[in-house]
């Protein structure tokens, strides 16, 4: 199955939405079924989560943007942009 890459900047300042927000997005990347392989936070100079950086496993481009358009990060408006592009493994392991 194809891997995506979601890459996702935050609007500046919105740290305590992030927070508040928080909780509900890792359930949505941690459901039954989630296509989540990898996820992190992307950090700004300060060591401040900037964003995200997301490896899903989906059957197609329209699905992984669906799923990136059901995170409640995005839901709540956390992020100033999204793009969710095809992405091949070069090294290391997804599981």
């Amino acid at each position: 199955m194809p891997l995506y890459a979601m890459i996702c900047t935050d609007h500046k300042g919105s740290i305590e939405l992030r927070q508040k927000v928080r909780d509900e997005h890792l359930a949505y990347y941690r459901a039954p079924g989630s296509p989540v392989r990898l996820a992190g936070a992307v950090l700004d100079e300060n060591g401040q989560p900037d964003g995200s950086l997301v490896i899903i496993e989906c059957d197609s481009q329209v699905a992984a943007e669906a799923f990136a358009q059901g995170d409640p990060f995005a839901k709540a408006g956390l992020f100033s942009s999204v793009s969710v592009k095809p992405w091949r493994l070069a090294l290391g392991a997804v599981g």
